[in-house]
């Protein structure tokens, strides 16, 4: 079983094996690295013993007698490696103290090999094959054949010149660029393995959070796939029972509430009917303003458990033609709509659900305040639509609370204008099933402003479940 397990999808097994992977792809890189990689790869100059062999060869013929010194550089050469000694009055000597040099070769020639050598030369000179000094007579390298070949010219102290030429390179970068070149590389794979790491880890917990944000928007689509390492699975299975259980207990309240609202209707028609017996016609009219004013509730209630209930699907609507489609309805009754945005301008929502929103909104404005204005700004992430009357607006004391149910601001408390205070509490519903919010605001010129704010695409709804009422 303990086997079984191991080989599941988990984050730990997800962890290890990219781990795992990482420290192989390393050491393969390391030994494609040695492999191809050439001077890269090659050690340091100062760790080939070189620039020793080169200190014990110079301090040999400075100590020698001129007339045998060119035979120890001669003894002193191998294949790759020689040295050539110039007596101070050669023509060579009078070239190689009169060239042009590189600064920076010079003095990283200066720095690798003047505490080796110590005081027993006046200059010394670095230069590359490409120099015209190594055609020089007596050093005359062929560029074709030794491309890599490097020069270090010492002048000792009677004046005389000692050549060492490495014509084959077999050292890599100093330590300052291989320290570099080091930093640069750890750092790239580093950066890279943890990209790799952190994807493989990430992305099936951005899927979750992704199917949980569909999931809170639209509570009737099919249950969160239960994919990925075994953790997210036990979570998304732990969701979908949740969710569950949230739709059952929603979907009995609203049968429960529903039902209530319904059996209502037959003792408030009884009380109509006895309501015709009452002799006295004030007592008889206060009674019927009563049954209507339950009546109303009763009807409203149900309708906003019906909207609850039902459940359109969510598909691409055209905002902007909704918005019109108001403005025409409401034209037909004589009451002007001024819309202003853009003619098309699609979006991801429920196009009837979203047309009782705005509906809702714009018919609150026309009985408490003034015709209102529309307007539709499209936002590269959000689309807000605004909906702003010119009446006395609502107290700051009660603007954060004419969403709640069954809330009416004082000016509406009147059984002429009928509602009960549910058409907020519906509107606000249906927006946030689409993963939006509703905001209401006193504009600073007056009257009342509501703006709905509605994610373009699903993959902006807010990360949230949203419990209605």
């Amino acid at each position: 079983m303990t086997r079984l397990r191991w080989f599941e999808d988990t984050i730990t097994r997800r962890l290890v094996t990219t781990v795992a992977l990482a420290a192989a792809t390393t050491v393969g890189l390391l030994q494609l690295f040695f492999l191809f990689g050439g001077h890269w790869a090659q050690p340091n100059i100062e760790q080939t013993g070189l620039l020793q062999e080169v200190a014990a060869i110079t301090r040999v013929i400075t100590a020698a007698p001129a007339a045998v010194r060119p035979k120890i550089a001669q003894a002193a050469s191998t294949e790759g490696f020689q040295f050539k000694w110039f007596a101070a009055d050669s023509r060579t000597a009078e070239m190689l103290k009169t060239a042009h040099y590189n600064p920076y070769e010079v003095q990283m020639g200066h720095d690798i090999i003047a505490s080796l050598i110590g005081g027993t030369t006046r200059s010394m000179d670095a230069f590359s094959v490409d120099n015209p000094v190594a055609q020089a007579p007596d050093i005359s390298v062929d560029p074709k054949k030794y491309p890599d070949a490097s020069f270090m010219a010492l002048q000792l102290d009677d004046g005389s010149w000692l050549v060492c030429a490495a014509l084959v390179r077999y050292w890599g970068f100093f330590w300052r660029e291989r320290l570099l070149l080091e930093f640069a590389t750890i750092a790239a794979w580093v950066i890279a393995v943890s990209l790799i790491a952190s994807r493989q880890l990430s992305r099936p917990i951005e899927n979750l959070a992704k199917d949980v944000r569909l999931a809170g928007m639209n509570p009737s689509s099919a249950p969160i796939p239960a994919t990925g390492p075994r953790e997210l699975q036990l979570v998304a299975q732990t969701i979908n029972a949740m969710r569950d259980q949230i739709q059952k207990f929603i979907a009995a309240r609203t049968t429960m509430l529903a039902a209530i609202s319904h059996d209502l209707r037959t003792p408030l028609t009884r009380l109509r009917l006895r309501g015709e017996f009452i002799d006295d016609m004030e007592q008889q009219a206060r009674l019927f303003r009563d049954v209507d004013e339950m009546q109303a509730m009763v009807d409203g209630a149900l309708s906003f458990f019906r909207d609850d209930a039902v459940c359109e699907e969510m598909t691409t609507c055209d905002l902007p033609g909704i918005l019109r489609t108001i403005v025409n309805d409401f034209a037909d009754q004589n009451i002007i709509l001024e819309y202003s945005g853009p003619v098309r301008a699609t979006s991801q929502g429920r196009p009837f659900a979203l047309k009782r929103v705005f509906t809702n909104l714009v018919e609150n404005a026309v009985k408490y305040a003034t015709v209102p204005s529309l307007e539709l700004r499209c936002m590269p992430t959000q689309s807000v639509i605004t909906i702003r009357d010119h009446g006395p607006g609502i107290p700051d004391d009660q603007i954060g609370r004419i969403f709640e149910p069954y809330f009416r601001g004082d000016k509406s408390r009147n059984r002429e204008t009928g509602g009960i205070g549910l058409g907020l509490t519906s509107a606000l519903s249906i927006v946030q099933t689409h993963g939006g919010e509703i905001k209401a605001s006193n504009h600073p010129e007056g009257g009342l402003e509501i703006q709905v704010i509605l994610p373009k695409t699903p993959s902006d709804f807010p990360d949230r479940i949203v419990a209605i009422f």
